[in-house]
């Protein structure tokens, strides 16, 4: 939670950020839809597309994280009808204009990023398809990317070359936008474990977990080339594999479980007609963190690349220097470990300048101030106290600050946030005291 305070001597307003407990846990539930939102005159649906996206508007309400695909013509019926999220992503067109990917959820998330796929064939080219990623918040601290997508469809030869590039795409995006984060990825995959022209497998060597393998196939992937699980009608089964796909990783802080997968069979009118021509797949989830690390709110911009340092940390870390380059605003943030460990984020422009630990010192509290430049949020100050009463200070204050305060018997251990060739945002990491 964040409280007003003003800092006497530096004349700003500030919020000072007290860390959460120590292990946090809860739940939550996702939602991966295809909803057939292409004008009726080329949808494949056989309910009328207006209607049923107005009943989708009120179904979607009762889950926490929403992926759709395919929402196109019929968007404002979705978003206006009934629905209840508090947070949407803002539509990018109908058929011809907009990716189709939009996003709807109970919990905070950051600006929504959208990514074209670089590769496409035949009609798949006529809009621009791609997938979308944002972070959102489950509690204080405590983040998971979402990822939603839907890739080149059809199986000629030139289709399937287009969706592994698709996949390899993605891939690539994932391992440096969310590298060390707790991820979901949930939408319309257009691929198959059988086909031997699809790459989905791509995505697991990055550590993820397809749930519809994990809870009904007991971890057993089916194998390349084998004979396609195909059902009609399509239901939550061993022997049935969708092209809607879920997938996640944890990252060593976010404990994520899977409690539960579903391809649903509650979406009709009241004609017994299906929503729309892909089922919705909902999945339920638990969260848990460790109770010997803890992890701030972020405070910043989204420009940069995601950078998370909290499963590279040893049992017991322990600082031994702080440094930051700087000149009007925050170029780099780093520190290092007695272990040898060292941890930089940021770009190489500004002055250097670090501070050396001394035995039984250990970083307590980080301020930081944010302003604009070029029209994005990024750091312009930081201010890093030790516990002996010194600090590192880099930038330009600015009224727009906020502070990290390590509660009793803890430290300051690590960072997480955005950067590029400057700071973009920032929150830390918390441990116990090493003594």
């Amino acid at each position: 939670m964040h409280m007003k305070s003003v800092l006497i001597g530096l004349g700003i307003s500030c919020c000072v950020a007290a860390p959460a407990a120590a292990q946090q846990a809860g739940t939550f539930n996702t939602l991966s839809y295809n909803v057939a939102g292409l004008l009726e005159l080329f949808s494949s649906a056989e309910s009328d597309r207006q209607s049923a996206t107005e009943q989708i508007s009120c179904y979607v309400n009762d889950f926490d994280i929403v992926n759709v695909q395919e929402d196109f013509n019929y968007h404002a019926a979705l978003y206006d009808t009934c629905n209840t999220h508090p947070y949407r992503s803002a539509t990018t067109g109908g058929m011809g204009f907009g990716s189709g990917l939009n996003s709807m959820s109970h919990l905070p998330f950051s600006s929504i990023k959208r990514v074209k796929w670089n590769h496409c064939n035949g009609v798949d080219c006529l809009t621009p398809k791609g997938f979308t990623l944002m972070q959102v918040r489950l509690a204080e601290g405590v983040y998971v990317d979402i990822y939603n997508l839907h890739t080149q469809a059809q199986v000629e030869s030139a289709d399937l070359n287009a969706r592994r590039n698709n996949i390899l795409q993605l891939k690539q995006y994932i391992s440096t936008q969310s590298a060390g984060n707790a991820v979901i990825v949930m939408g319309d995959t257009n691929t198959r474990y059988t086909r031997t022209g699809d790459n989905i497998r791509e995505l697991l060597s990055l550590g993820f977990t397809d749930t519809w393998v994990e809870l009904y196939r007991s971890g057993d992937i089916p194998a390349l080339g084998a004979e396609a699980l195909v059902c009609e009608p399509k239901i939550s089964a061993a022997n049935c594999e969708i092209v809607d796909k879920v997938l996640y990783r944890d990252n060593g802080y976010l404990n994520l479980q899977l409690l539960d997968y579903q391809v649903r069979q509650d979406d009709e009118t009241s004609e017994g007609l299906k929503l729309s021509d892909h089922p919705p797949i909902s999945a339920s989830w638990s969260y848990s963190t460790p109770a010997n690390r803890k992890m701030s709110d972020q405070f910043g911009g989204d420009g940069g690349v995601s950078f998370n340092t909290v499963s590279q940390l040893p049992a017991t870390p322990k600082v031994s220097q702080i440094s930051l380059r700087s000149g009007s605003r925050v170029d780099q943030v780093g520190l290092q470990l007695t272990n040898g460990q060292s941890f930089s984020h940021g770009g190489n422009g500004g002055t250097l300048n670090s501070l050396t630990l001394n035995s039984g010192e250990y970083l307590k509290s980080v301020l930081l101030c944010q302003g604009n430049r070029n029209g994005a949020m990024r750091i312009f100050y930081a201010s890093l106290q030790t516990s002996a009463g010194r600090s590192l200070t880099g930038g330009s204050q600015t009224s727009n600050c906020s502070s990290y305060q390590a509660p009793a018997g803890w430290q300051i251990s690590g960072f997480h946030g955005r950067a590029a060739t400057e700071l973009d945002k920032l929150g830390v990491i918390y441990s116990p005291v090493a003594l």
